[in-house]
């Protein structure tokens, strides 16, 4: 199945896109998606492991399952004062 993938932020920059489309098998959880990334871009790898990662804008966990038709996007750490 196909995914797009929302980035943000630094993610972004790497990417120099805000999203990155990936090829999951069906039944794709979560952290299959990041092994895909890596694979697909390999400069977020460390940024990967800092993020979180949403699925129909709510916080998804490694074991979450991906649907073709879900929105998914890649939160990175936020820092401020």
């Amino acid at each position: 199945m196909k995914v797009r993938l929302k980035v943000f932020a630094a993610a972004k920059e790497i990417v120099g896109l805000g999203y990155v489309d990936l090829e999951l098998t069906d039944g794709a959880r979560v952290c299959d998606l990041k092994t895909a990334l890596v694979q697909c871009v390999p400069e977020l790898r460390a940024l990967v492991g800092r993020s979180a990662f949403a699925i129909d804008q709510r916080y998804a966990s490694d074991s979450d399952a991906i649907s073709e038709a879900c929105e998914v996007a890649m939160i990175p750490p936020v820092s401020g004062g």
